[in-house]
């Protein structure tokens, strides 16, 4: 963890929470809610600051931003807070970027702010809100692509407008989660059945290609997970999905790849799947046939998903010098099921 930076974020969270600062606030000292590689994230009140991965494209940042602010997802995904203008030597933020309003820098790495929102309770797996989610993302598929992300507001002189909005992410963090696990584990029998099931997928999905033209036409969040969604405000408040640091335009079936391959391998209850898709499907999500088997359309974006979340189990494990828990160790079974498919059964079904 970077003391400064973890500082100094709290302090900026504290700064918009309080403008001005009252005297004397004797408000508790900030949260460090994640503190990853991907990110920091430090809550002081009902403000969340956010420093992002070193080395962010921050023009395809600026567009993922400006697509949260929309008022046409407001509904949907929740949006970003401007950034407040410099108070002094506090936090060492710089002004505003001029690429969005809601992006600045801090020790070298850009940051965000945002309304705090009570996440998913880890604690309470039948209390998760997976029909709201499958709503969330069907109303997000729905939405037409934007050429470019139009602002929330009129640019002030002299700001340039937002980057076409980008691709999403999805091929391309599978791909580094494979290559992150050689790394990890050099020609070890572990990842064998990984390799083989990775191989075994068509090139757009390994991030090697675009995708087909019919796949590539959604709106897409690109990392769907339980930990994507916030009460906001805390509850009763609605359900929103967060995070849009891999959105873009995309497969939608990539979205419901990860409740899909935990199913496929045993993780998640065929009720709840099934219940997952039924409210997707109710919502007019494009991406699935309105009625019938869904998986001709999920099997690639499924077996991805399952090869991603294998190789950054062996990964980690490597690294925290341990074997792969029984959760990991399922993903990577499925590996391995997938890599002994009939090759007629592990092809691109027709669009």
């Amino acid at each position: 963890m970077t003391t400064a930076l973890v500082r100094a974020l709290g302090a900026l969270a504290h700064e918009a929470a309080h403008a001005p600062a009252p005297a004397g606030c004797d408000c508790p000292p900030p949260a460090v809610l994640a503190d990853r590689a991907d990110g920091t994230v430090v809550r002081s009140g009902a403000f969340v600051a956010k420093a992002h991965a070193p080395g962010t494209d921050t023009a395809t940042l600026a567009a993922r931003l400006a697509l949260a602010a929309r008022p046409a997802l407001a509904d949907v995904l929740l949006a970003p807070l401007p950034v407040p203008p410099p108070k002094g030597p506090v936090t060492a933020a710089g002004p505003p970027s001029p690429l969005s309003p809601y992006l600045t820098e801090l020790h070298g790495r850009p940051v965000t702010l945002w309304p705090h929102g009570e996440p998913v309770d880890p604690q309470d797996p039948d209390a998760a809100p997976w029909e709201e989610a499958a709503a969330l993302l069907a109303r997000l598929h729905s939405t037409a692509l934007p050429a470019s992300a139009p602002p929330a507001s009129p640019l002030p002189a002299g700001r340039p407008p937002a980057a076409a909005l980008p691709a999403m992410r999805g091929p391309v963090k599978a791909a580094l989660a494979v290559d992150r696990m050689r790394a990890a584990r050099p020609g070890e029998p572990s990842t064998v059945p990984v390799l083989a099931a990775w191989q075994r997928l068509p090139a757009w999905a390994r991030g090697e290609a675009p995708a087909p033209a019919h796949r590539a036409r959604f709106l897409c969040h690109g990392d769907l997970h339980l930990g994507q969604l916030v009460r906001e405000p805390a509850p009763p408040g609605r359900w929103l999905l967060i995070d849009v640091d891999d959105a873009g335009s995309g497969d939608a079936t990539w979205d419901l790849a990860r409740p899909a391959a935990w199913y496929a391998a045993g993780l998640l209850p065929p009720d709840v799947w099934f219940r997952f898709v039924d409210a997707y499907r109710v919502a007019g999500g494009p991406a699935l046939c309105a009625q019938g088997d869904p998986w001709p359309e999920l099997d690639v974006a499924a077996r991805a998903l399952t090869v991603q979340t294998a190789a950054l189990a062996l990964a980690k494990s490597a690294a925290q010098d341990r074997d792969p828990d029984e959760v990991e160790g399922m993903m990577i079974e499925a590996c391995a099921r997938i890599a002994a498919l009939p090759p007629e059964l592990a092809t691109e079904p027709a669009s």
